[in-house]
């Protein structure tokens, strides 16, 4: 019996705890149970200081899972296994600082994010009723969601010092507390002005702050109401395909490409740290670009 594998009998209490837990509180199944066993095993063997492992160590044991020639599905569950098992640890073992807190599995092919057509986009705004201050400021959210690209996260927590309608832009904060300067574009102009002016000020109220968007009740505007917001509007267009708020920014992304705009200049409306983040976008409009061609060439038929 190896050192390894006395560390995992050593922490097999805690394993069937967490198992326990996986099954009450996420329904799983057995063949997912066992695949969690399998994966938390592998890592007692593999990782020096189970269950207390250095950051870094588990970062090596994910190469070396590549390295071995596993499909990156595979190496990411295994991370998904680590990742879940020592949340538990430190909610309810009181395990001080999750060692996975920043453990990334590999990418895998990514999916073309879902994106709507410039007419689709504009029959969504349009479905929008305005007649009360809840549908001026849905109009104005989505003119902003799609106008600038903006995360939903960065809508709800949009400030109104960060918003300049006199200049036209707006400043969120994204991912890892980065800000930066996104232009508007005169329709998100004309809404958020509409809103911030007439019908925010009705909507307001003690808890307020300097929240842009606001509930009904005056509270900040959560996420959970960006998604109602834009699903309620999409059916309102009949837009019968998957729309949610992430759909007007790749929307942004794409059309912006399409007309003709610079990788790094979307790169940096995005908020992308990363520019092979912003790459996939370059697919869509290639997979658009092979549909022209199919279509409308005499050699691209067939």
């Amino acid at each position: 019996m190896s050192g390894s594998e006395t560390g995992f009998e050593a922490a097999e209490e805690q394993v069937d705890r967490f198992l326990q837990v996986m099954v009450l509180e996420r329904g799983l199944s057995p063949n997912t149970v066992s695949a969690y066993m399998t994966d938390l095993r592998q890592a007692f063997e593999e990782i020096p200081g189970m269950p207390g492992p250095d950051p870094g160590d588990l970062s090596e044991w994910v190469m070396g899972l590549s390295m071995k020639g596993m499909t990156p599905r595979t190496v990411r569950r295994k991370v998904s296994s680590l990742k879940a098992f020592f949340r538990f640890m430190t909610d309810e073992e009181g395990m001080t600082g999750d060692p996975c807190r920043y453990l990334r599995g590999p990418r895998l092919n990514a999916d073309l994010p879902d994106h709507l057509a410039v007419s689709e986009v504009e029959s969504l705004l349009e479905a929008v009723p305005t007649a009360t201050p809840l549908g001026v400021r849905n109009r104005a959210l989505l003119e902003l969601a799609y106008g600038s690209g903006l995360r939903e996260s960065e809508l709800v927590t949009l400030t109104l010092d960060r918003l300049n309608l006199e200049e036209g832009f707006v400043r969120p904060v994204g991912k890892g507390s980065r800000e930066r300067l996104v232009p508007m574009g005169e329709p998100s102009v004309d809404w958020m002005r509409r809103y911030v002016f007439e019908a925010r000020p009705s909507l307001a109220g003690r808890g307020s702050g300097r929240i842009v968007l606001l509930s009904r009740t005056g509270r900040p505007l959560s996420r959970m109401t960006v998604w109602s917001v834009v699903k309620t509007s999409a059916m309102a267009a009949g837009l019968l395909n998957r729309v949610h708020p992430h759909t007007l920014r790749h929307s942004f992304a794409t059309h912006l490409l399409a007309g003709g705009a610079d990788l790094r200049v979307v790169q940096e409306l995005l908020g992308h740290a990363d520019i092979r983040t912003t790459e996939i976008y370059t697919s869509i409009d290639r997979t658009r670009l092979s549909a022209v061609v199919e279509k409308c060439h005499p050699r691209g038929r067939g």
